[in-house]
């Protein structure tokens, strides 16, 4: 998912809208991992982008969406740019002594 998410509303608060952006985010995270995993696949893994445009979007963490979000709506932007790459992941087996 690449997208771009108003954080403006003529009709509801600022504080509301970002929230709804949260939520869409969440929704569709939920959605990518009910998906059926490949052969040998532990878990989806994510690649994630977030910031207020496209150029200037960093790379974070699954769960630091909801603090980024926060920042751009914070920094008063009227949008924040939002990526997200479904991979296959697999878990390191811990090493027996």
């Amino acid at each position: 998912m690449k997208k771009s998410f108003s954080l403006t509303s003529p009709v509801h608060r600022p504080d509301r809208v970002a929230e709804s952006v949260k939520r869409e985010i969440n929704k569709y995270l939920a959605r990518e991992r009910r998906k059926a995993l490949p052969e040998g696949v532990d878990y989806w893994d994510f690649d994630c982008n977030c910031g207020a445009t496209a150029e200037t979007a960093a790379v974070i963490h699954v769960s630091a969406f909801s603090q980024t979000i926060d920042k751009v709506a914070a920094a008063n932007s009227a949008q924040v740019y939002v990526e997200i790459l479904a991979k296959p992941g697999v878990r390191n087996k811990k090493a027996t002594v």
